[in-house]
Order: C-alpha cells, then structure tokens, then sequence
C-alpha cells in the first residue's frame, strides 16, 4: 500500500491494495482502471464516459430499469461537456441540483389524485374509493319518465342500488333543497325538491345528514320590494306580475 499524501483521491484509491473474494477481484481491477482514466486532464464530459461504461453491466445486474439510469448518466455527460474543469462541474452541480429524474412516458399512475365522472349505468362492476352520487331527487331517481311503469320503477331502485354499493370507504348522497327556475314575473322562481323516495327514513337514520343552506341567512339578505305594506305598493306588485 503506497501512502501519497500530495495525490489525488483518485490516485490514491489505485493504489490501495485491498483484500477481496477472488470473484470480486476483476471488478475492482476495472474499478481501479477507471479512477487512472479520470486524471485531472481529463475533460469531465470524457471522465463520465469512461464511468458510464463501467457501470452500465452493474446497472444491468442490480436493476430492473437499467435503461433510465443509463440515460441519466448520459445526461450528465452532456451537461459537462460545457466544463473544462471536474470541480467546477461538481460545484455548479451542487448549487442547482436536479430535483428528479424521468423515465419514458408510460401510462398515467392511476394513484394520483383525480376524479371520475360516470353514469350510473357505465358504474357497473368498478368500486372507489370515495363516490359522490349526485341529485337523489325525486324525478331524477327515479326519473320522472319511468314514474308510469311498476317495473321501470323497479329498475331504477336497481340503478340507485347500484350507485350507493360502489363506495369502498365513503359515500355521499347529494340533493338539492330547491330547483331554481327562470325568473318570469307571474311564477315562483324556484320550487322545492323532494329526496328520493328509494330513501325511506329507516334507511336516512344511517346517514349523516348535513345541510349548506340557512333559512335566516338568506331571508335577512333578501331585499324588501320598495312600496309594499301599503294599497298602492300592492297593486303596483300586483301589475308587476304580468308584466313582460
């Protein structure tokens, strides 16, 4: 073992003399054969080569994508092609590193956060984990096409089931407590919904049941009609209400 304080680390990790398994011996011989090859006058770009080519059967051997890890390598060559100096590559390196690197575009992780938007219908067989079922108003389930027909009744509680069964660990159940109309001056602008009627109570004791709409909120927000409480405000809203 040669002990030259002035050499590189390189240099120095050539001359150690370690004790290996003879199966081991070859490797490390390459290993060494690399560290000579990467003198200080050697361009970086050429230095990672030199490395790239010796790790490659290793990348191989210990991994199932070699071929990324290959090509991030080649990457780094190009980048030092740009340097004349090792040190100055590592030190620019260190300041920006990269944050990751990529493989071939491949399908989309089906684990990241997304939403599915499906018919009842085209739900069949899937489950999630979280489902959303929308508008359990009556006239939507069952919808109001199928109210004239026993059986047509029936296949639509099959539907509901169906939605509600899709859920592995939530579900939520959404109707609304009004259907806003369009604002004509001689009808309500809105009328209440009903839950539907697949939804007996027995069954709503289940539910958490939560609500977004307050009654005194919105009564207080209202705006007074200007004239009302007296017989000439009366028959001006009164007109009003045919009015085009």
């Amino acid at each position: 073992m040669t002990n030259d304080e002035g050499a590189s680390p390189l240099t120095r990790l050539t001359a150690i003399d370690v004790a290996v398994p003879t199966p081991a011996r070859p490797e490390l011989d390459e290993l060494a054969a690399v560290a000579r090859d990467c003198s200080d006058d050697v361009p970086p770009a050429a230095q990672l080569e030199r490395v790239r080519r010796f790790l490659q059967p290793v990348l191989a051997r210990r991994y199932d994508h070699a071929e990324a890890r290959s090509r991030d390598l080649e990457q780094l060559e190009q980048l030092a092609s740009g340097y004349s100096t090792r040190g100055r590559f590592l030190a620019d390196l260190a300041l920006d590193p990269p944050n990751s690197t990529s493989d071939l575009a491949g399908p989309p992780l089906l684990d990241e956060d997304y939403l599915v938007l499906s018919t009842i219908h085209s739900a069949k067989g899937g489950e999630w984990d979280v489902v959303h079922v929308i508008h359990a108003a009556d006239g939507m389930m069952p919808s109001d096409m199928a109210t004239g027909d026993e059986e047509r009744i029936e296949e639509e509680r099959r539907l509901l089931y169906v939605a509600l069964t899709r859920a592995r660990h939530a579900l939520y159940v959404y109707f609304p407590l009004r259907y806003h109309r369009r604002n004509h001056p001689y009808e309500d602008r809105y009328h209440h919904a009903q839950l539907t009627r697949f939804l007996p109570e027995a069954v709503r004791g289940l539910f958490d049941r939560r609500t977004t709409f307050e009654d005194a909120d919105v009564i207080e927000e209202m705006p007074v009609p200007a004239g009302t409480g007296t017989a000439g405000g009366v028959d001006e809203l009164l007109r009003g209400l045919w009015a085009d």
